[in-house]
């Protein structure tokens, strides 16, 4: 089974204004309301690609509710911890001339809610995938993420991370079977800018030695390198099209890279279909559907 970790998930309210207009009634011309979080996105794809799979996190208030009420409805499952106090987040996304986003601060997650989690993840066996990604709320201890891969510890649960630098740095040594940076965090967490694949390959060389098994770094409309555990360097390049939407994308890399290994067995085949979901994504407006994920995987 494979099951992500969404910490803080949220209701999405992404509408749009012809020309917006401070301190004035602005009134919408589209309007759409997506369920969020980098986990949810990675069990969406996984579930559009025909992967059974659990999200967990924390929910609360009627928001919660609703959130729980729509992974259902995108197919796949959901065990989430209930919070008493505050509500699941909704953020404002509003397109205009310029994009401004509100990002609502989601429930108060207690030690007692953590430890609620912490038994979830007891039941997880031999051969489960776990999906670790997103940032981590102010209420929750900002080692969770290490605490957590210490407490799977030698089940051999293959556990894919993908955070940003410190949260990424501190759990290598637990050696996790994925991270997933993209070009500029790669080059944000060793203070450099990256110009061409020999640098990258270099730097998700270092990271490999201190303990990732496979680094996969996106690269946007340049594809994506692979540093896998078996010594190989593979790189693909995205298909053509045109780019509508970028929120997505990387966690769509992710399920497809999953479902690619998990089906073939080979890191080329997850590289291939990692490199086809996040494109899919990335030309849609929302997260791609199987079908699409599939047209574009026979065009790289």
């Amino acid at each position: 089974m494979i099951y992500t970790v969404t910490f803080n998930p949220a209701l999405d309210y992404v509408v749009r204004v012809e020309h917006f207009m401070p301190g004035a009634v602005n009134r919408t011309v589209q309007e759409h309301m997506f369920y969020g979080g980098k986990g949810i996105n990675v069990s969406a794809v996984l579930a559009n690609l025909g992967f059974e799979n659990t999200a967990l996190g924390f929910v609360a208030g009627f928001t919660g509710e609703e959130i729980e009420r729509g992974v259902k409805a995108l197919g796949f499952q959901s065990d989430f911890i209930h919070v008493k106090k505050g509500m699941s987040r909704i953020n404002v996304k509003l397109k205009a001339e310029e994009e401004t986003e509100i990002n609502g601060m989601g429930p108060e997650i207690t030690g007692e809610d953590v430890e609620a989690l912490f038994r979830r993840l007891d039941c997880l066996e031999k051969g489960d995938v776990l999906v670790l990604s997103g940032s981590v709320p102010n209420c929750i201890s900002d080692t969770i993420y290490e605490e957590i891969m210490e407490r799977l510890s030698g089940r051999e649960i293959r556990i894919v991370v993908d955070a940003a630098k410190d949260l990424l740095f501190n759990v290598l040594p637990y050696r996790p079977f994925l991270i997933k940076p993209n070009n500029h965090e790669l080059g944000e967490m060793f203070g450099v800018t990256l110009s061409d694949d020999e640098q990258i390959i270099h730097y998700a060389k270092i990271l490999q030695e201190r303990g990732a098994r496979n680094v996969l770094v996106s690269m946007a409309g340049d594809g994506a390198i692979l540093a896998a555990e078996n010594g190989e360097i593979l790189k693909r390049k995205p298909p053509k099209g045109t780019v509508r939407n970028s929120v997505g994308a990387g966690d769509s890399m992710v399920a497809g890279f999953l479902a690619g290994y998990l089906r073939g067995g080979t890191y080329d085949e997850a590289l291939r279909m990692g490199t086809a979901a996040g494109s899919a994504s990335a030309f849609s407006d929302g997260l791609a559907d199987g079908a699409v994920i599939m047209e574009l995987y026979q065009q790289i």
